[in-house]
C-alpha cells in the first residue's frame, strides 16, 4: 500500500473519530468500528506502517521451529 493511500484513511478515521462516528468510508469500503479502542488500534496500525514505509524498511517476519531431534 501506498504512504498516501494509508494518510488518507488515517484523515478518514480521525475525521470520523473526532466526530463520534464508529463508520469509515474509504474509497468505496465501509468499516464500522465496535468501540473507540478498536478505532484506536486501527489509527496505531496505520501510524505504524506509514512509519515503516516512510523509512523505506519493510516488515520482518522471523519464524522459529524447533523439533526432538529425531
Amino acid at each position: 500500500m501506498l504512504v498516501d493511500d494509508l494518510i488518507a484513511r488515517r484523515e478518514a478515521l480521525l475525521e470520523a473519530r473526532y466526530r463520534g462516528v464508529r463508520t469509515v468510508e474509504v474509497e468505496g469500503r465501509r468499516i464500522t468500528y465496535a468501540t473507540d479502542a478498536e478505532m484506536a488500534a486501527a489509527l496505531a496500525d496505520i501510524e505504524r506502517r506509514i512509519a515503516d514505509a516512510s523509512a523505506g524498511r519493510r516488515r520482518r517476519i522471523v519464524r522459529a521451529t524447533a523439533s526432538k531431534g529425531l
